[in-house]
């Protein structure tokens, strides 16, 4: 089967979050599994390429100021993947992916609708797909377009699409008027299609014209037809529930082992922890600490600093935390007010809490390796791939029971050695706290805390189990089309008049 990523970032080439570490890693493992594979990003300025190649040298996309031309280049192929790079320096060669200090570009609607339609021409140059797999609003107008623009292109007539959420929060919400300027109908601002409280979403279009949508992990799946987690549009999500489906990610282990990682100070394994001693000392050098010592527990931080992460119960709880022997090591960046929580709580507790403001993948490899416990109090957590991260290093995770968080860790029981971590499920400071607590009084059992750790190292969550489940959707995503296709054949035959 010919698979065709969209997608806005993917590591190597572009990375904001985790969206580009599933665009990167995925792929891969499908070709593995012995599909043929393509992914189409943006080519923007961080974007790094060894002898590109033009592929596609002009795609005239039409909007109603004016016509843009673009270009595809490509890499080559990498482990059976081959990638595609939308070329148009005017939207893409840029400081960021999506803005900047002062907020979203406000060009963002045209720069990702110029994408999606690259990506549907360029695919009749290159190689049309059978299914189309799209990620997050930033190419959610792809299927839209599909369905409504090229509803006619018999080139795509048998093409099926889906579409995975990564994250309900981050929806493209624009005005009414976006419509003409794309050059899309104006039918599509109604309640059954785009329309969402008097905006357009472009979220919303995708949930409403993929064959079937994903979410990265089980639980997830269930929240967001929840009015708690769908974000206003669980609604949506309910009417079609029966191709709604969760998938958890996997995690690249070449990337992330204890045994092989080029940033630690020492490598170590299951059966031998010794090395994650040394990493501990390096982790508390890195961040200047000097009140640390062999036998102080310390609890690891690497996160986008946003509303979402649940930092704020860290501040509700951090005079008391304050009290434990204890040492907070925290990297990240984000929104001003939580960058500005964090250097204030570090100044308030010097000997508690050290912070980087900082996207540093060096220091997050050291945090899993050298920390002995890694908290992610999330208010809600679509997959979550720290905790993955942290289990494979041994580093035991603190969660708040929620999505893929409460997917992946099972909780500690001394009495019979089972479990990875610490889970809480009130949103409150105190059940944080009573959860940190918990697990500091483990700690204090190095016997008994090294099953724990080796439990968790022991888990897979590697690609390839998730790679052969993608694998059954795009069947079922070809079987819903395939359906649709048939039904809007009988229903065009009935509707032609009889002659006589």
């Amino acid at each position: 089967m010919h698979i065709a990523f969209a997608a806005s970032e993917c590591v190597p080439f572009s990375k904001t979050g985790g969206l580009a570490d599933v665009v990167g890693a995925l792929p891969r493992a499908l070709a593995a599994l012995g599909h043929q594979v393509s992914v189409y990003v943006p080519r923007y300025r961080q974007t790094k390429l060894t002898d590109p190649q033009t592929v596609v040298r002009s795609i005239t996309i039409p909007f109603d100021d004016k016509y843009r031309f673009c270009s595809v280049v490509t890499a080559g192929a990498s482990a059976g993947v081959r990638f595609y790079f939308v070329d148009y320096p005017q939207y893409f060669d840029r400081a960021a992916l999506y803005g900047g200090p002062a907020g979203d570009y406000p060009d963002n609607a045209e720069r990702f609708a110029l994408f999606s339609r690259a990506v549907l021409e360029a695919s009749k140059v290159l190689g049309v797909p059978h299914v189309f797999h799209c990620h997050d609003w930033q190419s959610a107008l792809l299927p839209v377009m599909l369905r409504t623009l090229y509803a006619e292109d018999s080139a795509f007539r048998e093409v099926a699409t889906v579409f995975t959420i990564h994250n309900m929060g981050y929806q493209g919400l624009f005005p009414p008027d976006i419509l003409p300027l794309l050059m899309l109908p104006w039918d599509l601002l109604t309640i059954s299609r785009m329309e969402f409280f008097g905006q357009v979403n472009f979220l919303k279009g995708a949930l409403v014209f993929s064959d079937f949508v994903t979410t990265v992990s089980k639980k997830y799946s269930q929240e967001i037809q929840t009015t708690e987690y769908g974000f206003g549009l669980d609604g949506v999500l309910r009417n079609r529930a029966a191709t709604v489906t969760g998938i958890l990610n996997g995690v690249d282990y070449d990337e992330w082992s204890p045994q092989t990682d080029k940033f630690t100070a020492a490598k170590y394994s299951p059966q031998d922890l010794s090395g994650k001693l040394k990493c501990k000392q390096d982790l508390l050098n890195a961040f200047g600490v000097a009140n640390g010592g062999a036998k102080v527990p310390v609890i690891g931080i690497v996160s986008r600093f946003a509303a979402q992460k649940g930092f704020d119960l860290i501040s509700q709880i951090m005079d008391r935390l304050a009290l434990e022997e204890m040492i907070v090591v925290a990297l990240g960046a984000g929104d001003k007010p939580y960058e500005e929580m964090f250097q204030r709580l570090n100044k308030q507790f010097p000997k508690k809490i050290a912070v980087k403001i900082a996207y540093d993948n060096a220091i997050a490899h050291k945090i899993e390796a050298g920390a002995d416990m890694f908290l992610i109090p999330s208010r809600y957590e679509p997959c979550g791939l720290n905790q993955i991260y942290s289990l494979k290093y041994g580093t035991v995770p603190i969660v708040r029971a929620t999505g893929g968080l409460d997917d992946t860790i099972e909780p500690w029981d001394a009495r019979t050695g089972r479990g990875t971590g610490f889970k809480f499920s009130d949103y409150t400071g105190e059940a944080l706290l009573a959860t940190i607590k918990q697990a500091l009084l483990a700690y204090q059992d190095p016997s008994s805390w090294q099953m724990l750790m080796r439990n968790g190292m022991s888990r897979d969550f590697s690609w390839g189990a998730s790679a052969r489940e993608y694998g059954k959707i795009y069947e079922r995503a070809r079987q819903v089309r395939a359906s649709a296709n048939a039904a809007a054949a009988a229903a065009d035959l009935k509707e032609e008049p009889v002659l006589g």
